[in-house]
């Protein structure tokens, strides 16, 4: 189907720059919908052979982009360890505590009662609860750059709030207040890699956003140890004006940061799609961007096929109810492993009789061995096991330390094994970050489907925020002398959470390792058990196959789903009937797109574009 004459003398793009934008064989063809399948199937051979080493070569740009967005989360790694930190910070319990009295527990004779220690340490997750909710929305909308720099001049102006507070409640509404940019900028970093990288990369740079917390948790850790021994309101105050250091940097970085092509796809913007996707890659690499451009219509228009809409309400539909709990509970999983016990790791070594100056020395050695651990995973794990046996694996060592540590805490009294459980929860630290540390935030970004990817990433943060709060209204309890005064036997606790996580994973938890988008899409609407991903072969770009799935779900089936707020692409070239031309004068051109689809689609806005420059 050929374009109006009239409309390709409108073209803003002469004749050389057609022949340098477009390979020449895609315009001596027709852009029937089997071409566009055909460019797609052929990018995706190319995605499925490209090594780790050839994409670095290829996608420089793409991996400066995503390490610049991903910097954004250091800024919530600093927060989570510096307020459970606070807790034993002599400076920090005289401001916000209450007197008890001297004792091995309690040196400076201050102390936060266990509701105000519960409050102040779910604060952030709860304003990160609502910005991550939200931030479904307007990534949705606006898109990935704009919603980062928002959140970023946001987060600036809350700062102040947690600096100059004078009482805790006070701080406590500065730490809901920081946590809803918190919440957008954690969800937006592992989405936006997933969608700017090659597969070959996919898993690096998503589970990167991971390594950002660790590295944000390092700083914390060395600045509370350098902040020690000051015994004044600075102590405490110098932690919360250091967070003003990354919006000042990165909101001019970011400023010229690319949008993700996929997002431009979606909202009909096909050049400047093609023009994200030209930064993103080394201009001498070997690489079609054509076909890459081709790649992401034929995966939205097969999503579209599949009856996969752009709403919260469409993650909880059909097949997609299973991958947002996949998503949901890998996220989870990080609590349920007993982070809130071991990363308040500072807390439980001061109740077990540590002195000061050890807790803080063993917490900054804890923090630079899970920064360790992330770099064993990548080198030593990740380029030889699947996602779902390093998860599995992982989750079982973990419920297996923290049982031992609820065993040892019956000799807790002696100085010996009180040291030996503070190095157990180091075990434990180095374990979560070889597993479940960095998958609880590549997995969501993998199994959820393109159209939904951003929203499912959301609602797996949001799980893990929910658990979390329970967590940390609970651990408290668990620590404090006051309250349950459990300490090492909290271990019990968390290690059964995470036996349970264990048995989860080992039925529901799929293979994701060495698939594309497309793959994982037909995988789903297929409903492959959990175990045989890895081994099932399947044809995304088969007709039949598709045809078939397509029916299946088709809306015509499915009538009670809502509409989505962002329209899609559905077909790259749709079938003309008398019809389709009648609606699409009365729509500018828009026409209607294939049975199933929800909505009109661009059809013919694609047809133009992928035929630019044909004679």
């Amino acid at each position: 189907m050929s374009a109006p004459k009239n409309q390709v003398e409108q073209r803003d793009l002469s004749d050389a720059e057609s022949d340098r934008h477009f390979q020449r064989e895609w315009r001596d063809e027709k852009w029937q919908s089997r071409r566009l399948s055909q460019a797609a199937e052929d990018r995706a051979h190319v995605e499925q052979t490209l090594t780790p080493g050839q994409a670095i070569k290829a996608y420089p740009m793409a991996i400066f982009w995503c390490l610049a967005v991903s910097m954004c989360v250091i800024m919530e790694g600093y927060d989570t360890i510096l307020i459970g930190n606070f807790f034993a910070f002599p400076s920090f319990q005289r401001q916000y505590g209450e007197f008890v009295g001297i004792t091995d527990q309690t040196r400076s004779g201050y102390q936060l009662t266990p509701a105000w220690m519960a409050g102040l340490g779910n604060a952030s997750g709860i304003g990160a609860f609502f910005g991550t909710l939200l931030c479904g929305y307007l990534v949705a909308l606006f898109g990935q750059k704009r919603v980062i720099l928002g959140s970023l001049i946001m987060l600036s102006c809350t700062i102040f709030l947690t600096f100059f507070a004078s009482n805790i409640k006070i701080l406590i509404v500065g730490q809901i207040l920081c946590g809803l940019p918190w919440g957008a900028l954690a969800t937006i970093a592992p989405g936006y890699a997933s969608e700017c990288l090659p597969m070959a990369l996919r898993v690096y740079f998503t589970s990167w956003t991971n390594m950002c917390f660790i590295i944000g948790q390092l700083i914390a850790a060395g600045v509370l140890r350098a902040c020690l021994e000051r015994d004044d309101q600075w102590g405490f105050r110098i932690p919360f004006a250091i967070q003003w250091v990354w919006p000042a940097f990165l909101i001019p970085l970011l400023s010229f940061a690319p949008e993700s092509p996929w997002h431009l796809v979606r909202h009909h913007r096909l050049e400047e799609a093609e023009k994200s996707l030209r930064r993103l890659q080394r201009a001498s690499a070997n690489i079609d961007v054509k076909e890459t451009l081709a790649s992401i219509v034929y995966t939205n228009n097969l999503e579209e096929e599949l009856s996969v809409g752009t709403s919260y309400f469409d993650c909880f539909s059909g097949f997609e109810r299973r991958r947002t709990e996949i998503a949901c509970i890998c996220f989870a999983g990080q609590v349920l492993s007993g982070s809130s016990f071991a990363y308040n790791a500072s807390y439980f070594f001061e109740q077990v009789g540590l002195a000061t100056e050890t807790t803080y020395s063993l917490n900054l050695g804890g923090t630079g061995l899970a920064l360790f651990g992330t770099l064993v995973n990548w080198f030593c794990l990740m380029p030889y096991f699947g996602r779902r046996t390093i998860y599995v694996v992982g989750m079982f060592a973990m419920a297996m330390t923290l049982y031992l540590i609820g065993v040892l805490n019956v000799w807790t009294g002696q100085q010996p094994v009180a040291m030996t459980q503070a190095i157990l929860t180091l075990v434990w630290t180095f374990l979560f970050q070889l597993s479940a540390g960095q998958l609880g935030w590549a997995l969501p970004a993998e199994v959820g489907s393109t159209r939904l990817r951003q929203k499912t990433i959301c609602l797996a943060r949001n799980a893990y925020y929910i658990v979390s709060v329970i967590a940390g209204v609970l651990q408290p309890y668990f620590m404090n002398p006051k309250a349950w005064n459990l300490r090492g036997y909290a271990g019990f606790v968390w290690g059964s959470t995470a036996l349970l996580t264990f048995i989860w994973a080992y039925f529901r938890l799929p293979e994701t390792k060495n698939r594309t988008f497309e793959q994982l899409d037909i995988l789903f609407a297929k409903r492959v058990p959990a175990r045989q991903f890895a081994t099932t072969d399947v044809n995304a770009f088969d007709e039949t196959t598709t045809t078939d799935l397509a029916t299946r779900y088709s809306v015509t089936a499915m009538d009670q789903r809502r509409p989505s707020l962002v329209p899609s692409v559905t077909r790259a070239i749709a079938a003309k009937t008398g019809r389709d031309a009648a609606y699409s004068s009365q729509r500018n051109s828009v026409e209607i797109g294939a049975p199933g689809s929800r909505r009109p689609s661009i059809a013919a806005d694609v047809t133009r574009y992928l035929e630019q420059g044909k004679a």
